[in-house]
């Protein structure tokens, strides 16, 4: 009774912790009675959603709204769409807005069940610092953005799986199981689903590893049902997807590497990086040597042939060779794309344990362990508490949220009326409003990304008005002409002209070429409707 009691103290505490960090920024989140989300990209995959709620069953291959009229093939895939499709349905007996409430917590649910299935699973490998990895899986703030209220994206079920995934390969490294070889099969097979690039290159440095050690194991009578899962499960998304996974994350020319500058999952992070400290405490500057100090008491786990070792028997093991080279390839990818932290920080979470327990004292590892998470505790400080200046903004960005779905609002219609609008706003715009914009914010829709940045960099309303026609423009949403023209300047790889269309927008309305008619206006930005005016009639440049 006792037992049961603290394994319900220790899944209550470890639920609270999740759900507290991952809603932590409910403020943001839910305003005024709407929800918000936090990234474009999510606006677009609840567009999604939105789809599929009108038409159950549907798989959305193109995406109309965003580069109007061309569209785009998207890389993002159904599972997700039809999860948060599942939760709405959940929740349509408790609010009128069930698709958003949907989309806004699918990620904090998302964790919460990884965070089940790590408590679950270290319990079963019987780490004796188990805690430490639970603990940083609920507060490292890389893992917590990945996972938050308001973000659903593709990571955080893929975050999810591949967890799943890397845990199960683990425990087959010490007893062969057929029931953990389907649990791997499955969890990769699905992974692959949902985002073929991060698990495809973590799967194939798994078998690479597995294969180079202990080739044998890797096609034992054991494995056969995760192969076979594995294989249903790819053959299941290519039957539904009806299409090649997309790695155009890869493509190249000057609009790409201008647009993924402004992209922060795209970034470098450099090894003296101090934001390495606030993912994941001082701890990963010890991590070295901890492996190291593994290897050489000799408890490290090495695949041979015919080892098979019970973990209750190996309490104090070091992670198997394949989850070093895990961690280690995931660094230095996290140091070329910053999308890469997701996983790394999972996979240290998921080694910490085992790293720790060459350490006999517990007394020691719990409080070098509190001691190294003071960057994740300073970091959360600030969240929690933020500055006079950072509140300020905060503030800003909901209360201009707010105004854009006003404007938004002003652009529905059972008509289709395209919009043109700064990308970063266009698939938050086409949410609200339920209107197809020229722009998006995927790799996609660099087209429609570089057409909205030419329209208000030019200086030529002639060229104006054939972007307009070519897309077949009804509506021009203008914002702050300062951050539009520095962003689309950066976009063009060009210079700031002195007479840019939008600073005409947003600064003299009465002057704007007559083939844009002011129609509304608040604090977040103006909005034009376009009419019909005769070519003859447009003067060449703008003065």
């Amino acid at each position: 009774m006792i037992r049961q009691a603290v394994l319900l103290v220790e899944i209550a505490i470890l639920s609270a912790l999740i759900l507290a960090t991952r809603c932590a920024n409910y403020r943001d989140v839910l305003v005024a009675g709407n929800v918000y989300f936090t990234d474009a990209d999510c606006y677009a995959r609840m567009t999604r959603v939105r789809m599929c709620e009108q038409h159950p069953g549907l798989i959305v291959r193109h995406h109309v709204f965003e580069n109007y009229p061309q569209g785009t093939i998207p890389h993002t895939t159904a599972p997700l769409d039809y999860l948060i499709f599942a939760l709405s349905i959940l929740l349509r007996p408790f609010s009128a807005h069930a698709i958003d409430l949907a989309g806004a917590f699918i990620s904090p649910l998302l964790a919460l069940l990884g965070g089940w299935f790590l408590w679950w699973w270290s319990r079963r490998m019987r780490f004796r610092y188990r805690w430490a990895m639970l603990l940083l899986y609920a507060i490292s703030p890389i893992l917590v953005h990945g996972d938050e209220l308001g973000r659903p994206d593709h990571q955080s079920l893929a975050m999810l799986l591949v967890t799943i995934a890397i845990c199960a390969e683990w425990t087959l490294q010490i007893k062969p199981s057929p029931n953990w070889s389907a649990v791997s099969g499955v969890a990769w097979g699905i992974a692959l689903w949902v985002s073929f690039y991060e698990p495809f290159t973590l799967l194939a440095i798994t078998l690479v590893m597995l294969a180079a050690i202990a080739r044998e194991n890797i096609f034992a009578r054991s494995r056969r049902i995760g192969w076979t899962l594995f294989t249903a499960s790819v053959a299941l998304a290519f039957a539904v997807e009806r299409r090649i996974p997309s790695l155009s994350i890869f493509a190249s020319g000057e609009i790409f590497r201008n647009w993924s500058r402004a992209i922060g999952e795209l970034a470098h992070v450099w090894p003296l990086n101090p934001v390495w400290f606030r993912w994941a405490g001082y701890m990963i500057a010890v991590a070295p040597i901890l492996i190291w100090l593994g290897f050489r008491t000799g408890k490290s786990t090495r695949l041979r042939q015919g080892s098979g070792v019970q973990a209750s028997k190996n309490k104090d093991q070091a992670p198997p060779m394949f989850i070093i080279v895990l961690l280690a390839a995931t660094y230095l990818l996290t140091i070329w794309q910053a999308r890469w932290a997701y996983f790394f920080m999972s996979i240290f979470a998921i080694a910490l344990p085992a790293l720790l327990e060459p350490i006999k004292s517990h007394v020691a590892v719990w409080v070098g362990f509190t001691l190294s998470i003071f960057p994740i505790l300073r970091d959360w400080d600030e969240r929690l508490w933020p500055k006079e200046m950072e509140y300020a903004r905060r503030v800003e960005q909901r209360n201009e949220s707010v105004q854009l779905r006003d404007l938004a609002a002003s652009l529905e219609s059972r008509e289709v009326r395209p919009f043109l609008a700064p990308w970063w706003f266009s698939p938050a715009i086409a949410y609200w409003s339920g209107q197809p914009g020229v722009a998006g914010s995927s790799h996609e829709s660099l087209k429609g990304i570089a057409e909205s940045a030419r329209f208000f960099l030019t200086e030529d309303w002639h060229e104006a008005r054939v972007i307009l026609e070519n897309h077949g423009v009804a509506w021009v949403l203008a914002y702050d002409s300062e951050r539009v023209v520095q962003n689309s300047s950066a976009i063009l790889g060009l210079a700031v002209p002195r007479y840019a269309l939008c600073s005409v927008l947003d600064r003299t309305p009465a002057q704007v070429p007559r083939f844009l008619i002011f129609s509304a206006q608040n604090r977040a930005g103006k909005l034009y409707r376009v009419g019909q005016m005769s070519r003859q009639m447009l003067p060449v440049r703008m003065r």
